[in-house]
């Protein structure tokens, strides 16, 4: 009986480590536990171990939510030490709850599947989120869609998540809020483009504005209605007709179902003004419009509302040639047109500015005939004549073989400058080419056709007057013709010795011989050489022949004496 009652060492020893072993925990393990009591602000947890562990209520606490734990609630904890410095299990809700949610966000990592959780602070570069125990990043671009300019209203509410990322070795996790958006969105445009049909009519709202076109909100997915498409006259920016927030009417142009992107347009709901273009705006009518738009080749005019015509700088101006249209015409300025060509198919029609102003080469044409004297000023000269301003602000040529009847154009060029008032004679008006031609040698009669050319003949004498001297020859005017031209050197003499220029001096009168004498190709050639050879002949006809002994100084002694 005294045994029953007082049980040897060795039979307690036993007991307890039978009691201890049927309730031997693990560190480091989460384990059930039971609240038996809640005091000041701890909640005292019995795991079954010798002594209890006190918890901080906020460890039950879920991020935005007050804790509503209370006595005899069985929770799970992390067992950290089975008994402290102070003889009590150290416990933690927090280490369970990041356990439990890591197997938990594992699973559902590799299945895909979305997570609940909730924002409750900021860090660099992005939010944290508590993940029912797992605390996780959200980076900045992936809280929604659009750039947000204040998340507080997206703080401490429950909200689902997707995984992007988990490491648990460090403990890190990235989760993504704008995955689930655009998931979410990605079905709800799929719904809606499927009851949607090209060429349908619907109300949207203007949502955004940009250079190329405004986007429109078709009640939860956008469509895009280009510049192009908003009306059929020019608009430089969608700006000038739409503003954001605005109740447009549009029809669907084009759906891409691969990438559910959707074309609209707002000019497609009224009638295309390009459909009678050829009967509006006939060929050879004159119109007034605006210019709208310059460009380096020409001026682009509206005549009616969405009908634009193309002014080619070619037609802008009579006379303006290589001219920018920006210093013809300017922008919004009123002008009058004519229509000169119309192609409704690839909507182009051409028009002409300088048509509805007088024609000033046929102006002058008719005021100005051929053989009218005409005085202007030199504009330009070039290496083939000269340019004359002349009535209208137009151009008259005259060309190098056009300046002096005896002298070479490149010579009588020479004699002009830029700026010189000078006369001509209008030779011919090209009112198609646009051309004048003129001329200033027609001012005066044609030496080789004149009155003054009047018995030169190849082989008629003539006096010349000595104006040039060079080693080439001498230079002289043949008499009152006006006519000039050089006698070379081996035509000055028959004799050899006396075939020298320097022998003649300018002013010097003498006569020759003409050889040549050509209207048609203007060459005139006078010879000393030939008047002496003809004199001789002559002489020895009349007075002897050098076969009777006489002496050809005898004979021309003769002719001599007898012409005394």
């Amino acid at each position: 009986m005294s045994e029953s009652l007082n049980p040897s060492m060795d039979d307690f020893e036993a007991l307890l480590n039978e009691s201890l072993a049927d309730t031997s925990l693990d560190e480091g393990s989460v384990v059930t536990g039971t609240v038996i009591a809640i005091e000041n602000d701890l909640a005292i947890i019995d795991v079954g171990l010798k002594t209890e562990g006190r918890i901080p209520l906020k460890e039950f606490q879920v991020a935005g939510e007050e804790s509503n734990l209370s006595v005899g609630d069985k929770v799970e904890v992390y067992l950290e030490r089975v008994e402290n410095a102070m003889g009590e299990a150290m416990l933690s809700r927090e280490k369970a709850r990041r356990e439990e949610s890591w197997i938990r966000l594992e699973k559902a990592s590799e299945a895909g599947e979305k997570v609940t959780g909730v924002i409750f602070g900021r860090v660099k570069g992005g939010f944290t989120v508590d993940l029912d125990g797992a605390i996780a990043f959200l980076p900045g671009s992936q809280v929604d869609i659009r750039p947000i300019r204040d998340i507080a209203p997206l703080m401490n509410i429950s909200q689902p998540f997707q995984v992007l990322k988990m490491d648990k070795r460090r403990g890190n996790i990235v989760v993504s809020r704008r995955a689930i958006l655009e998931e979410a969105r990605a079905e709800q445009r799929a719904d809606i483009v499927a009851n949607l049909a090209e060429g349908q009519q619907m109300e949207g709202i203007v949502k955004n504005i940009t250079d190329y076109g405004a986007f429109v909100d078709l009640g939860g997915i956008d469509g895009l209605l280009h510049v192009t498409d908003i009306a059929w006259k020019r608009i430089n920016h969608p700006s000038e007709v739409l503003t954001v927030g605005e109740a447009v009417q549009v029809q669907i142009v084009k759906i891409n179902p691969d990438t559910q992107r959707i074309s609209l347009g707002m000019k497609q709901l009224q009638a295309d003004p390009w459909s009678e273009v050829d009967a509006k705006f006939p060929i050879g009518a004159r119109f007034s419009g605006t210019v709208t738009n310059i460009t380096d080749y020409g001026a682009f005019v509206e005549l009616n509302d969405g009908i634009e015509g193309l002014v080619h700088v070619s037609e802008m101006s009579w006379t303006k040639k290589n001219i920018h249209p920006g210093k013809i015409v300017a922008t919004s300025q009123e002008v009058e047109v004519m229509v000169l060509e119309v192609d409704p198919a690839k909507r182009r029609i051409s028009l002409g500015l300088k048509q509805c102003l007088d024609n000033p080469w046929l102006k002058f044409a008719e005021t100005y005939a051929a053989g009218t004297e005409i005085e202007g000023e030199v504009k330009n000269i070039t290496e083939f004549g000269l340019f004359i301003g002349l009535d209208g602000d137009v151009d008259g040529m005259v060309h190098l073989s056009d300046l002096d009847w005896n002298i070479s154009g490149d010579e009588a060029i020479k004699e002009f400058k830029k700026g010189q008032e000078v006369k001509a004679v209008v030779l011919d008006v090209d009112t198609d080419k646009e051309r004048i031609s003129l001329g200033i040698k027609q001012l005066g009669a044609d030496p080789m056709t004149g009155s003054a050319a009047t018995g030169m003949k190849r082989g008629a004498v003539v006096t010349c007057e000595v104006i040039g001297v060079s080693n080439d020859g001498v230079e002289v005017s043949i008499g009152d013709s006006g006519l000039t031209t050089t006698i070379r050197r081996n035509d000055l003499s028959r004799d050899r010795d006396n075939q020298n220029a320097d022998n003649f001096k300018v002013g010097e009168t003498l006569d020759a011989r003409i050889t040549q004498f050509d209207a048609r190709s203007r060459r005139i050639s006078v010879s000393i050489k030939a008047l002496e050879i003809a004199e001789e002949k002559e002489a020895v006809a009349q007075y002897g022949s050098s076969d009777s002994g006489a002496s050809l100084g005898d004979i021309l002694g003769a002719a001599l004496n007898k012409q005394d």
